[in-house]
């Protein structure tokens, strides 16, 4: 089997892929929506908490 004469992989040229601006809004969404997942757990971890404490 013979290999091919151009490299395999990522040991190429880097090419731009996209804007830095894209990157940042990309970054920044996955931000906003780690933090809102964060916010989600815990007001269910607590209002799970305040329904196990109330009386039946």
């Amino acid at each position: 089997m013979s290999r091919s004469p151009r490299a395999a992989g990522f040991d190429g040229p880097a090419a731009p892929v996209a804007s830095s601006r894209l990157i940042n809004a990309v970054a920044a969404s996955l931000a906003i929506g780690s933090l809102s997942l964060c916010l989600i757990v815990a007001l269910t971890v607590l209002s799970i908490k305040v329904s196990m404490a109330m009386p039946l």
